[in-house]
């Protein structure tokens, strides 16, 4: 025991120093891991968020496309350039034909010229039949607050049977 007491005396506190010195840059380590980490979770989030506001985003789109196409005759899609400007509703982005829970669809009809256009090109082509020629855009608004939003623009041309007319 005499030993033990000779050389403690001697020491000066050296490696409890080293120790706090170690304890600080291990704490240091792990409080910038741990707000990288944070970040990480925050901007894999965002692209889930993203990710199911586009799917449901196409989902709309395909669904409104249908619900339009399975009324016939009386679709929106034959409407003229002046019917659609006309339409109770029309802005300058054009005239809404469909609203679903936060997602809307405008539509806008690309005649705007003298002649009427010429169907695109498709495996059953028919020369000479006219097309109304449409945009539909659909936006959803999604992430906290519904401060992002996600558009997607279709183009839909739709056969006339009659000159300027689709029915």
């Amino acid at each position: 025991m005499a030993y033990l007491s000779k050389h403690a005396s001697k020491q000066q506190g050296v490696v409890l120093i080293t120790a706090l010195i170690m304890v600080i840059a291990v704490t240091g380590i792990a409080v910038t891991l741990m707000s990288s980490s944070s970040v990480d979770i925050k901007i894999t989030n965002a692209a889930q968020e993203r990710e199911v506001a586009e799917n449901e985003l196409i989902g709309e789109v395909q669904r409104m496309i249908s619900d339009e196409a399975s009324k016939g005759a009386a679709n929106q899609f034959f409407l003229t350039p002046d019917e659609v400007s006309s339409h109770a509703g029309a802005d300058s982005e054009g005239m809404v034909i469909a609203t679903h829970g936060d997602m809307q669809s405008k539509m806008v009809n690309l005649n705007k010229g003298a002649l009427d256009l010429e169907c695109p090109r498709r495996f059953n082509f028919t020369a000479g039949i006219s097309c109304n020629m449409l945009q539909v855009s659909t936006t959803i608004k999604y992430g906290s607050k519904a401060k992002h939003e996600l558009t997607i623009v279709t183009g839909v041309a739709q056969e006339m049977a009659s000159i300027s007319k689709g029915i």
